[in-house]
Order: C-alpha cells, then sequence, then structure tokens
C-alpha cells in the first residue's frame, strides 16, 4: 500500500471522497511511461499503454496481468467504442486503429487533407459512433514515444472520424498540444486538455470546455480550469460532472463549474486516470512508472 493524502478544499468534494480510505494501492510497477487507461466491464480488465516500452499491458480483478500487445506501435490514449471493441492512438504508426472481435486491427484515421497526422493521443467515441481524437506532436518529436519526424499538417488539431464515411474532418484547431478528451454525459459538451506548457515556454497548461452544437460542430473554446503550474494530461469525469484531471503529482477533481473541489496526492507525475469496478467507483491511475487504483464515494461516466 502507498501512502496518500486527500485534500479537501470544498464541502462538494465529501462526495468524491470515502472517508474510510487513506491509501492507495499499486497494481502494476517498473513500467517506463504509463498511459491511456481504459475498463472494459465485460471482462473485468483494465489495460493501458506503456509507451516508450511499446507495450499494452492487463490486469484482472483477480490480480492476473501480462502484456496484451506488444509491439503496440507506441499507442498511446485507449477507449472503447459501444460494441466494446478497443480503440487507440498509435504514435509510431500516426494513426486510431480499431481492435476487432477476432483480433485484426482496422484503420480508423491516418491522415487528414491527404497530410499524416502527427501522433494521436487521446481518443473518445460519441454515442452515435464517431471517433474523436487529439494530434499533437509529441511522438514525432523524439524516438523514446514513437519515431522522430516532421508534422505534415503543421498543427496540432482535434478532429472527428464520421463512423459511417470514414472522413476525417477538423474539429478543433487553435490549440497548442491538445491532449486528453472527454464528453459530458449528455454529449453536450466536449472537454480539451491543451498541455502545451509541458515543452513550450509560456506554454498552455489548461483545460478547455467546447459547446457541441445541434449539428455535431463545436462552439468556441473557453477555458474551463487553469492548472496553474501543472500540466493537465489525461481526465475523466464522473456522473455528477466534476473533472478528474491528472495535475503533475496529483490527481485534481474540478467541479462542472470550474472550482477545484479536492486533490488526490500521488508518488509519481500523473499521465492519466480512468474509472472501474463493478460501481465504476474506483479510480485508476496511470503515473510514470506505476500504475494505482484508488476507490471513491463518485462514480464514473459509463
Amino acid at each position: 500500500m502507498t501512502e496518500t493524502v486527500f485534500e479537501r478544499f470544498d464541502l462538494r468534494a465529501d462526495r468524491c471522497f470515502l472517508s474510510n480510505v487513506f491509501s492507495l494501492e499499486t497494481i502494476a510497477s517498473g513500467l517506463r511511461w504509463a498511459e491511456g487507461p481504459v475498463w472494459f466491464a465485460d471482462r473485468r480488465c483494465l489495460l493501458w499503454s506503456d509507451i516508450p516500452s511499446n507495450r499494452i499491458h492487463y490486469w484482472l480483478e483477480d490480480g492476473a496481468s501480462g502484456i496484451y500487445r506488444q509491439p503496440s506501435n507506441f499507442a498511446n490514449g485507449n477507449t472503447h467504442d459501444g460494441a466494446g471493441r478497443l480503440v487507440s492512438c498509435e504514435h509510431q504508426t500516426r494513426r486510431v486503429t480499431r481492435t476487432e472481435y477476432d483480433g485484426s486491427v482496422t484503420v480508423i484515421a491516418d491522415r487528414f487533407e491527404g497530410k499524416r497526422l502527427n501522433s494521436p493521443n487521446d481518443v473518445v467515441v460519441k454515442r452515435d459512433g464517431s471517433v474523436w481524437f487529439s494530434d499533437p506532436d509529441y511522438g514525432i518529436m523524439n524516438d523514446y514515444e514513437g519515431g522522430r519526424g516532421v508534422s505534415d499538417i503543421g498543427a496540432c488539431n482535434v478532429y472527428r472520424a464520421d463512423p459511417a464515411t470514414g472522413a476525417v474532418t477538423l474539429a478543433a484547431s487553435g490549440y497548442c498540444k491538445p491532449n486528453g478528451l472527454a464528453f459530458s454525459a449528455d454529449e453536450r459538451l466536449l472537454y480539451v486538455a491543451d498541455s502545451g506548457g509541458s515543452h513550450v515556454p509560456g506554454g498552455p497548461k489548461k483545460i478547455f470546455v467546447h459547446d457541441v452544437q445541434d449539428d455535431g460542430r463545436l462552439g468556441p473554446a473557453r477555458v474551463f480550469a487553469d492548472l496553474g503550474d501543472d500540466v493537465p494530461d489525461g481526465f475523466r469525469l464522473d456522473d455528477a460532472g466534476n473533472v478528474w484531471t491528472s495535475a503533475g503529482k496529483a490527481v485534481c477533481v474540478f467541479a462542472p463549474d470550474g472550482t477545484l473541489i479536492g486533490r488526490i496526492n500521488v508518488p509519481e507525475i500523473v499521465a492519466n486516470v480512468t474509472f472501474g469496478g463493478a460501481c465504476r467507483h474506483r479510480l485508476f491511475i496511470t503515473a510514470s512508472s506505476s500504475v494505482y487504483a484508488v476507490y471513491t464515494a463518485a462514480r464514473g461516466l459509463r
């Protein structure tokens, strides 16, 4: 067990944290850079990426664990679609893929207007089947997390892949390094982390939010939360609309109005989180060389 501190800054945090849970559990260690956790409820299974090791790992609730895929093409973000299929962002191949039931891999997106993507980072699937993903250049900056290369597009954007035609369209531009993505429960809001401050002096360290219009297009970005000195990476929402985000050596919890209401301190720099378990109330945290878990009073979105 690894000791941690649950900090409450607002009474609303009492609906997020359990009063009789005081520590994190370590469910995996010895990783290089853990990312992209996704929970498969039907299998009671957590998958996550270890990007530099070129692997996707699995962990089952009974404690069994191992390697799900190697090589993974330096996969980063993972999610699943409405049919329970794994959807992954691959740095090395600069594409978004879906793993079919028979294990074969389908390419969802690898180009925009004929140009290769940078290195897709995080991905979410809307209820209509459309696939939304961020495309910063982290995976082509060096060989450690993908493969050194140049940006054919010359920008870092958020894209949407149409479920019927496969067409990739621009969803949002103007970001420095768009990263984590999540929809609100009603899918009327899309949250986007900009982690540009990780490499660009004075760059953004904020989570933005867009209104999703009736025709599917996004309204202008507005700041949801400014993380100050910490860089936001991946995040998830609970069923009360709170945003649980990576923030340096912590997971910060922001209320729907953008107020910081609580924090979970973690021994390592956090990359991403996801909710899982039978009641979706167990938070899994990918943090540098380890994966941690903690039970919460909140339930993650389905």
